[in-house]
C-alpha cells in the first residue's frame, strides 16, 4: 500500500533590480558627457581653442561655430571644452590632497584619540577659521598661476572638512562589535584600521568627494574669473564668463556657454552626492 505524499511549492521570489531614478540617471549621462567631451574632442583634428577666425569675430551661434566665437573669433565650444579639463584637473587635484591628508589625520585623530585627536582638531579648526579664497589669490600671484598650485592649494583647505567626516565614522566604528572582537583577539591596531575600518571609512569619505569637486570647480572658476586663474588666452569656464561679460549685451553666449556648462556639472555633482547620502543614511 503505497502512502500519498503532499508536496508544498513554496514560490521563490526573485529580487527585482530597481532601476536608477531618472535624476541620477541624467545627471550621470551629463557628467559622462562632459568628461567624455573635455578627453575626446581634443584629440580630433582642427582642435584649437586658442585659434582666432578673424573672419567672425563674436559670430553668433551657427554651423561651423556652434556656441559662437569670442571677441577675438576664437570657437567658444572649443574654449568651453578645453575649460573642461582645467576645472576636472584642479577637482581631480583637490580630491586627490583632501583625501589623502584628510582621510589620513582623521584616522588618526578618531583611533588614537587623546592629546593627538585634540592636536589634530586644533589645527582643522585654525585652517578652517582661515579665509582661503583670499590666501590662494595670495599664493597663486607669488608663485604663478598653475593647475598644479591651485588645485593643491584648494585641496589643502578641504583637508579639515574630510578630516573632521572621517574622524566622525572612525569614532563610531571603534565602538561596533566586530572592532571590539579584533581588539579582544590580540590583533595589531594597523591591521584592524586597514581591514576592519578603512573599508567601511570609505564610503562616507567618497561621499563627501563629490561635495569637494563642486567646490573645487566653483573655486577655480571664481578664481580665473577674478583674474588668479590660468593666464589669457589659456582657457578655463571662469575665464571664458569673464572674458564675455563685457560683451553680455551684443554677444551674451561667450559668457552664458561657459556659465550653463558650469552650472549644470555642479548641479549634477551636488544631486549625485545628496543621492549618495541619503542612500548611506537610509542603510
Amino acid at each position: 500500500m503505497s502512502t500519498a505524499e503532499t508536496v508544498t511549492v513554496v514560490p521563490v521570489r526573485v529580487p527585482v533590480r530597481r532601476r536608477p531614478p531618472a535624476g541620477v540617471l541624467t545627471a550621470t549621462a551629463w557628467l559622462a558627457l562632459v568628461a567624455l567631451a573635455a578627453l575626446a574632442l581634443p584629440l580630433l583634428p582642427g582642435f584649437d581653442p586658442l585659434h582666432g577666425d578673424f573672419a567672425h569675430p563674436s559670430a553668433a551661434p551657427g554651423p561651423g561655430h556652434w556656441l559662437g566665437t569670442d571677441a577675438a573669433g576664437r570657437d567658444v565650444l572649443q574654449r568651453t571644452v578645453a575649460g573642461a579639463r582645467a576645472s576636472f584637473t584642479v577637482a581631480g587635484l583637490t580630491i586627490l590632497v583632501g583625501l589623502l591628508g584628510g582621510g589620513t589625520l582623521g584616522l588618526a585623530a578618531g583611533w588614537f584619540r587623546g592629546p593627538l585627536d585634540k592636536a589634530i582638531g586644533f589645527a582643522t579648526d585654525l585652517l578652517m577659521s582661515v579665509p582661503s579664497l583670499i590666501l590662494v589669490m595670495i599664493a597663486v600671484s607669488l608663485r604663478g598661476p598653475s593647475l598644479s598650485v591651485i588645485g593643491t592649494l584648494i585641496g589643502l583647505f578641504t583637508v579639515p572638512h574630510f578630516t573632521r567626516v572621517v574622524r566622525a565614522v572612525v569614532l563610531s566604528l571603534s565602538e561596533r562589535g566586530f572592532v571590539q572582537a579584533a581588539r579582544m583577539l590580540g590583533t595589531a591596531p594597523l591591521r584592524i584600521l586597514c581591514r576592519e575600518v578603512v573599508p567601511h571609512v570609505a564610503p562616507a569619505a567618497l561621499t563627501f568627494a563629490f561635495t569637494a569637486t563642486t567646490v573645487a570647480i566653483v573655486a577655480e572658476g571664481s578664481l580665473s574669473f577674478l583674474g588668479f586663474g590660468l593666464r589669457p588666452p589659456e582657457p578655463s569656464w571662469g575665464g571664458i564668463i569673464a572674458e564675455g561679460r563685457t560683451t553680455l549685451g551684443s554677444a551674451p553666449w561667450i559668457s552664458l556657454a561657459p556659465a550653463a556648462v558650469l552650472c549644470l556639472t555642479v548641479l549634477a555633482l551636488n544631486y549625485l552626492g545628496e543621492q549618495l547620502r541619503s542612500k548611506g543614511g537610509r542603510g
